[in-house]
């Protein structure tokens, strides 16, 4: 980098050249990103990372004043639209951009950092006017909550072909009948996203997408089970029997609410990806401070090789998936087919996801039994990134994902 670039750098987002080298180490980085990027750091670091072991002990809640706090800041950063396009209320954040901020956010354990909802493009682009009004600007401004009732019993990673909800046109109404597993956050929601398969016509079979307020008749809740993690926001399974909505509340047109997930997950696995990276540098940070300090056998066990080899090895994971991520993102902006995205963001998330674990291995071993403690952010860490190497699709579905693009595109597609 040329030394007049450096100085506007510095003196606009870092405040010194040392920081500014050690954080623009990615070429594609930019002010914008960088200044994103300093401040989302510092809203993890002085208000969510605190109160990690307090909600740890407490089931994952917080006091109602700091939870107000953390979500007043949020929205003041205007978070919830960071996708939106200015026109409609939000930031205009591009992909490479949204994913810095999730990055950090990475950064604080029990969920902490899910204190906004967030809008995301695909609503701008295909909701109608109604919708816009009485959902997507209330994400916007933090007075509604979202939800995805999209996996079943029977239709984990098979969201295609196994889902049996089904969604019945009578009149300007459509009955809503099947049973939903895992609905994140559903306990703190206000609506649904509901993925559904038209009963009957012309579109019998093909899915769907509706919105579903929380309080609708026939809703109900089965049960909330408890997971290895310890967060505010549940995962419950709930039955919708004979609930009737407004046709106005299907997104878009029948049989096409596939396309509507299908964007919903290449944001998320890009999502899981930026903040296993986020995860795996807090740990690295925590695990290296921790060899540095601690004695055993009459020296620093940062001085014994087995120790550097490990974190050697976090190194390398993680600067090398962070790379692939960012290269990604720059793919998304700069609109490539939206099939080679889809192979490309299942690599990042398969990579990440498993990156993120084997990192979250190591420290818990480097720590010894302090890595054993539900206070200690590796072990927190130990149980909480299990997931994501399920969820938005497993490890071994993302494989299959990436063989079948190479097979139809070619090597060439997903490594350019």
């Amino acid at each position: 980098n040329d030394t007049a670039t450096t100085e506007i750098y510095t003196s606009l987002f870092v405040g010194s050249v040392d920081v500014y080298k050690r954080q623009d180490m990615y070429s594609g980085m930019t002010p914008k990103a960088l200044e994103w990027q300093k401040k989302i750091r510092k809203f993890v670091n002085d208000e969510l990372i605190p109160w990690e072991v307090h909600a740890e002990k407490n089931d994952g809640e917080l006091p109602k004043d700091i939870e107000k706090k953390h979500r007043d800041i949020a929205i003041s950063l205007g978070l919830p639209g960071m996708g939106i396009s200015k026109e409609n209320g939000g930031l205009g954040l591009n992909m490479f951009e949204q994913m810095i901020i999730w990055e950090q956010f990475g950064r604080v354990t029990n969920a902490l950092c899910w204190c906004f909802s967030e809008a995301q493009d695909w609503m701008e682009v295909n909701f109608n006017d109604f919708q816009k009004e009485n959902y997507l600007k209330p994400l916007l401004n933090g007075t509604k909550k979202e939800c995805y009732a999209i996996t079943e019993k029977g239709a984990g990673s098979d969201v295609d072909g196994s889902i049996e909800t089904t969604a019945e046109k009578k009149g300007d109404q459509y009955i809503i009948n099947g049973e939903k597993w895992y609905v994140t956050s559903a306990n703190l929601a206000n609506f649904f996203f509901l993925q559904a398969k038209i009963k009957s016509g012309q579109n019998k079979d093909k899915h769907s997408l509706f919105i579903i307020d929380k309080d609708t008749k026939g809703i109900e809740l089965i049960d909330t089970p408890k997971f290895s993690h310890t967060y505010a926001h549940h995962h419950s399974i709930y039955r919708f029997n004979n609930v009737s909505i407004p046709s106005k509340n299907i997104i878009g047109n029948e049989g096409i609410g596939m396309d509507y997930t299908h964007s919903w997950f290449r944001h998320e696995r890009l999502g899981i990806a930026a903040r296993c990276c986020g995860a795996a540098e807090r740990l690295i940070d925590e695990a290296t401070i921790f060899a540095k300090e601690r004695e055993s056998f009459g020296d620093k066990i940062s001085n014994y090789q087995a120790i550097q080899f490990m974190l050697a090895d976090c190194v390398n994971e993680l600067a090398s998936t962070r790379l692939m991520l960012y290269e990604i993102c720059k793919a998304h902006d700069s609109n490539q087919d939206v099939k080679i995205l889809h192979g490309k963001c299942s690599m990042i998330k398969l990579l990440a996801s498993e990156m993120a674990n084997k990192i979250a291995d190591r420290a818990v071993q480097i720590f010894g039994g302090r890595g054993y403690m539900r206070e200690n952010v590796a072990e927190r860490y130990y149980r909480e990134l299990r997931v994501d190497r399920i969820w938005e699709g497993t490890s071994e579905i993302h494989r299959i994902i990436i063989a079948n693009s190479l097979y139809k595109r070619g090597l060439k597609s997903l490594i350019e």
